[in-house]
């Protein structure tokens, strides 16, 4: 599915990618629930998050802290509060320090509650999404917080860009179990 351009297909792309993830989550077998990720002996997977997310819990965690990102940043530009999106003391070059303390901060998270955090956390981006118009959400300059940037490709990578992520490391793992 391309990225999404306008507020229908952003809405369409995080519920569709939402509820595949899910699907894709309801049918993992207990061996791969139980199973820490390893990617170590995969050449190809040398980004950070490859050797930080070690099981489903950790995944659902990422995908909620950046739904925060998103809510914090959207209600604390519109009532008048200027915060960038990535919060201080990180920046576009270190949000992967930034998803290192995630992790750090919901080891003692457990699965289930993990679980309900990230699917009232995606209710609640989607609502937020649903008060803008399609220009508010897919026209420059519109927000000044926003940047050179329009909301709405915040609003994609918080949601069905990220969905997309989680499911393409949730199904690496699942060949890596079938492997052994």
């Amino acid at each position: 599915m391309p990225r999404p351009k306008t507020k229908e297909e952003l809405m369409i792309a995080a519920k569709d990618n939402y509820e595949k993830l899910n699907t894709l989550i309801s049918k993992m077998s207990a061996e791969e629930l139980n199973t820490p990720f390893d990617f170590s002996t995969d050449e190809k997977k040398k980004e950070a998050h490859w050797k930080r997310d070690k099981n489903l819990r950790d995944i659902l965690i990422h995908l909620y802290e950046w739904h925060q990102l998103i809510l914090n940043w959207v209600y604390s530009n519109q009532n008048g509060e200027e915060k960038p999106f990535i919060p201080k003391p990180y920046n576009w070059k270190t949000y992967g320090d930034m998803n290192v303390e995630f992790w750090k901060k919901h080891q003692n998270t457990s699965l289930k509650d993990a679980t309900k955090m990230f699917h009232k956390s995606h209710k609640d981006v989607l609502e937020l999404a649903e008060r803008f118009t399609n220009e508010e959400m897919f026209s420059k300059d519109v927000y000044k917080w926003v940047g050179g940037s329009v909301l709405g490709s915040y609003f994609v990578s918080a949601t069905s860009s990220h969905y997309d992520w989680a499911m393409k490391k949730l199904k690496a793992h699942q060949k890596n179990c079938k492997l052994k």
